[in-house]
């Protein structure tokens, strides 16, 4: 596990991750506590999606990155590192800054297109089986779920 650049608050932004050539996670809305949004930039083109966790497009994101796009970009330069951010999704700044808004500034700058959003289930998917594990009692006893490792004396 790699600990975060720097501490980040979970509210806004409550999971991000690097993963399937995109950066994705799950955005909590300003207006309704129970709404959610999933959003996602892909490496390389940036093409995003953001959508309800009940399928329902973001109005925001209409031929550009929504806001909650931007506060994923910006919790996920918290969580890895605007160099290791910028070097996944594969962005160069024009001056060379590596901050969250010179990374935003960047792909927006390409006119990115608006992906199918086929991702957002599966993300969503992930992030509530994580909200599983905060609703387990502490334990020092292993997880099953969690021992994907082989022992020591089964390897030869």
């Amino acid at each position: 596990m790699i600990r975060p650049a720097r501490p980040r608050k979970l509210a806004k932004v409550p999971f991000v991750e690097l993963a399937e050539g995109r950066l994705q996670g799950v955005v909590s809305s300003g207006s309704d506590i129970e709404r959610v949004y999933v959003s996602s930039v892909a490496a390389g083109t940036y093409a995003f999606a953001c959508s309800t966790n009940n399928n329902r497009p973001c109005g925001g994101a209409r031929g550009g990155f929504c806001n909650h796009i931007r506060a994923l970009v910006t919790e996920a330069v918290l969580q890895y590192g605007a160099a290791r951010v910028a070097r996944y999704l594969k962005v160069e700044t024009a001056d060379g800054q590596q901050d969250a808004p010179s990374l935003t500034q960047a792909m927006a700058g390409t006119r990115p297109p608006q992906a199918d959003g086929t991702a957002a289930a599966a993300v969503f998917s992930r992030f509530l089986r994580h909200l599983a594990y905060l609703e387990l009692a502490p334990t020092n006893v292993p997880l099953p779920e969690m021992q994907w490792f082989l022992p020591a004396r089964a390897v030869a």
